[in-house]
C-alpha cells in the first residue's frame, strides 16, 4: 500500500484532508480541460488541417538577367504521403510512422516547387494509407471543411484541400488515386487539378496504387493553379489559340440533384460568346464506354443484365477499386499483415479486402484500363473537353454511421471519378458557388497529355464561369430541372445543326420550339434571326433581333443581324445606328466596321 494512501486512511476523519484532495482533483481536471481547450483552439485556428508545421525555404533566386522564380512569395502545404528530408512520412497512420525511418531525401515535386520560389509550411492530414474519399482520420482527427464544418472535407488529401480552402496557404499538394484531389476540391469549394497519370514525378511519394494515382494540386486562384502546373509539368508559358469543343455527359448530370440551371447552363452561357469555342455537343458517356471498351462487358454482368449507363459506370469503378487493392497488396502486403489491427475500422476493412484480393483476372482489369484511354481519346481527339459533375452528392455529415447511405454515396462518387482514374486523363474541378449551403462544382476532363490545353482553358473561361454562376444563383429555379430549359437547349442545338446544314426552314422550326420552351433566352431569338436572314425574311429577322436586344442589351450579334435586316429593308439610318452600337460593345469588330463604312457611303 502506498504511503499516500496510508496517510489518507489515517486522516480520513479530518475534513481538511478531503478539502485538499478535492482542490487537487479539481486542479487536475481544470488543467486537463484547459489543455484540451488550448489544443482545440490551436486545431480550429488552422482548421485541424496540419499534422506537422515546419518551414522549407525556397531556393535562392537566380541572378539577373534570369527570369524571376514563377512561384516566388507563394506558400504551400503537402499531404503526409510526401517525403521531406529528416521527417518520417506517416502515410496518414501513426502505426506506419512508428515502423518507418525518417526520409533521406525530399520528394522531387516538393524540391521543384522550392526551386521555383515557393515556401513549404507543413504536412497535412490525409486518409490512412491513401484509401478512401471521405477525409476522416480516426487517429489525427478530421480537418474542418471551411464551407461546411459539420460535414466531411473529402479525401484522401483532406488536409491539403482544407489548408487552401481556409486560406492558410496559396496552394497545396495531394495525391489523387480514386478522386483524392478532385473530390475534396469539390467539397471545399476550390480548384483541384489531377494531371495526366505519370506526367508529374512520384519519386519520394508513398504509393497506394501507382497505375491509378498521380500527384495533384489545389488552389483558389486559377492563375496560381496554372503556375504550379507549369512548374511541375515544365510547360511552355506561351498560350496558343485553339478550337475547343465542349461535350456534356448528359447521363452523368442525371446522377446529380443539383439543378442543371446551376451547372450545365452556367458552362453553356460562359462559353457562348467566347471565340474559338464550338457549339457544345452532348454524349451518353456510359453508352459510349460500353461501345468502346468491350472488355468491361464481363464486369457489367455483375451489375445487371442490361448494359445501361449506371451498370457500365458501376462496373468501371469496380475495376478501378480492384486494381487499387491489387497494387496496394503488391506494395505493402508484408507491413499490412502485421499492422492492420492498428488501423481505423473503415481503412482496416479496405486493407483486409486488398490482402484477400486474387490475381486471377488481373490481365482483364488492365485491359479495361488500356481500352478506356483509347476510348476517351477517340471521343475527345485533340480539341474536346468532357464536362461532368465532380460529385453527385453533398459531403456527408461527420461520423456518419449509416452503412447503406455511405455505400450508395461511395458508389455514385466512384462512378464519376473512375473515368479519369481508369483512362489516365487529366481533370480539373471548378467551383461554381453554392446551392443552398452546399458547394457546386463541375469538372472538365480532356485527353491524356492535354494538361496544358486544359490549364489554358481554365484561364480562358474561369472568370466567365464565375460571372454566370453568380447570375444563376439569383435566378428563380426552373420548375422542372430536367424539363423546359434542357429541352430548349436541345432544340437550339438541333437548330444549329440544321443551320450548318443550310436547312434554313428546319432551323427556324427548331429555334421556334426552343423559344416556346424558354422565351427568356436572347440567343434563341438571335439564332432564329440568322436563319430568317438566309431565307430573306428580313422583317421577321428584325423583330427577333429587337426581342433579343430587349433581353440582352450587350448581344453584339443581335445588333449586327438587325443592322443587316434593316439595311436589306433600305432603312440605312437605323441600320447604321445598329452597327455603331455593335462597335461600342466591340470596337474591333470587322463586320460592324465594314458595314458602318458602307452605309456611310450609301447615305452620302
Amino acid at each position: 500500500m502506498s504511503s499516500t494512501l496510508t496517510l489518507i486512511q489515517s486522516n480520513a476523519s479530518n475534513p481538511k484532508v478531503w478539502v485538499v484532495i478535492g482542490v487537487t482533483v479539481a486542479g487536475i481536471v481544470i488543467l486537463a480541460e484547459t489543455r484540451k481547450r488550448r489544443i482545440k483552439a490551436l486545431r480550429e485556428e488552422d482548421f485541424a488541417a496540419f499534422l506537422d508545421r515546419f518551414e522549407l525555404l525556397p531556393f535562392p533566386p537566380p541572378p539577373p538577367p534570369a527570369a524571376k522564380q514563377s512561384l516566388s512569395g507563394l506558400t504551400f502545404s503537402i499531404s503526409d504521403a510526401f517525403d521531406v528530408k529528416d521527417y518520417i512520412t506517416g502515410f496518414g497512420s501513426p502505426q506506419w510512422k512508428k515502423t518507418h525511418e525518417a526520409a533521406e531525401k525530399t520528394a522531387v515535386v516538393v524540391t521543384t516547387l522550392l526551386q521555383n520560389g515557393a515556401t513549404c509550411v507543413g504536412k497535412t492530414i490525409m486518409d490512412e494509407l491513401g484509401f478512401g474519399i471521405i477525409g476522416e482520420n480516426k487517429h489525427y482527427g478530421t480537418p474542418i471543411n471551411p464551407l461546411m464544418p459539420s460535414n466531411v472535407p473529402g479525401g484522401c488529401s483532406s488536409g491539403s484541400a482544407v489548408s487552401v480552402g481556409a486560406e492558410l496557404v496559396d496552394f497545396s499538394l495531394g495525391v489523387d488515386t480514386t478522386g483524392g484531389v478532385r473530390i475534396p476540391a469539390s467539397f471545399c469549394g476550390i480548384l483541384g487539378f489531377r494531371p495526366s497519370q505519370g506526367t508529374v514525378s512520384s519519386v519520394g511519394v508513398l504509393p497506394n496504387s501507382q497505375s491509378l494515382e498521380t500527384v495533384g494540386w489545389f488552389a483558389r486562384d486559377p492563375s496560381v493553379l496554372c503556375q504550379v502546373g507549369h512548374a511541375l509539368l515544365t510547360l511552355s508559358a506561351v498560350a496558343h489559340r485553339r478550337q475547343r469543343s465542349f461535350i456534356f455527359a448528359d447521363d452523368l448530370f442525371e446522377l446529380s440533384d443539383i439543378p442543371k440551371q446551376r451547372s450545365v447552363h452556367v458552362v453553356r452561357k460562359a462559353i457562348e460568346n467566347l471565340s474559338d469555342y464550338q457549339t457544345p455537343k452532348h454524349v451518353n458517356i456510359g453508352q459510349y464506354i460500353t461501345s468502346n471498351a468491350p472488355s468491361l462487358a464481363a464486369f457489367c454482368e455483375q451489375f445487371g443484365k442490361s448494359q445501361n449507363s449506371a451498370s457500365t459506370l458501376r462496373a468501371l469503378s469496380y475495376v478501378m477499386l480492384a486494381i487499387q487493392r491489387h497494387e496496394f497488396k503488391t506494395n505493402h502486403e508484408e507491413w499490412s499483415q502485421t499492422c492492420k489491427s492498428f488501423l481505423g475500422p473503415r481503412f482496416s476493412n479496405d486493407v483486409v479486402t486488398a490482402l484477400k484480393s486474387k490475381t486471377d483476372s488481373i490481365k482483364s482489369l488492365y485491359r479495361v484500363k488500356t481500352e478506356m484511354r483509347a476510348c476517351i481519346q477517340s471521343l475527345l481527339k485533340e480539341d474536346g473537353i468532357l464536362v461532368i459533375p465532380t460529385v453527385a452528392d453533398p459531403p456527408p455529415k461527420l461520423n456518419t454511421k449509416n452503412k447503406n447511405f455511405l455505400k450508395e454515396f461511395l458508389e455514385r462518387t466512384y462512378a464519376l471519378s473512375s473515368i479519369a482514374s481508369m483512362s489516365g486523363c487529366c481533370q480539373v474541378t471548378i467551383p461554381l458557388g453554392n446551392h443552398g449551403d452546399r458547394p457546386i462544382s463541375v469538372s472538365f476532363l480532356t485527353y491524356y497529355g492535354g494538361d496544358k490545353f486544359l490549364l489554358d482553358t481554365i484561364l480562358d473561361v474561369y472568370a466567365s464561369l464565375q460571372d454566370h454562376a453568380e447570375i444563376a444563383s439569383h435566378l428563380a429555379p426552373v420548375s422542372d430541372t430536367n424539363g423546359n430549359m434542357e429541352a430548349s437547349e436541345l432544340m437550339k442545338e438541333k437548330g444549329n445543326a440544321a443551320y450548318k446544314g443550310r436547312q434554313w426552314n428546319k432551323a427556324v422550326n427548331f429555334y421556334t420550339e426552343a423559344i416556346k420552351l424558354n422565351g427568356a433566352n436572347a440567343t434563341y431569338f438571335c439564332n432564329r434571326a440568322a436563319a430568317f436572314l438566309e431565307l430573306g425574311s428580313f422583317q421577321q429577322a428584325e423583330e427577333d433581333c429587337t426581342e433579343a436586344v430587349s433581353i440582352d442589351k450587350k448581344n453584339v450579334k443581335a445588333y449586327l443581324r438587325r443592322g443587316t435586316a434593316r439595311e436589306s429593308l433600305v432603312r440605312y439610318k437605323e441600320a447604321a445606328a445598329d452597327f455603331r452600337h455593335a462597335l461600342v460593345l466591340e470596337p474591333q469588330n470587322k463586320t460592324a466596321k465594314l458595314a458602318e463604312k458602307r452605309l456611310r457611303k450609301l447615305m452620302s
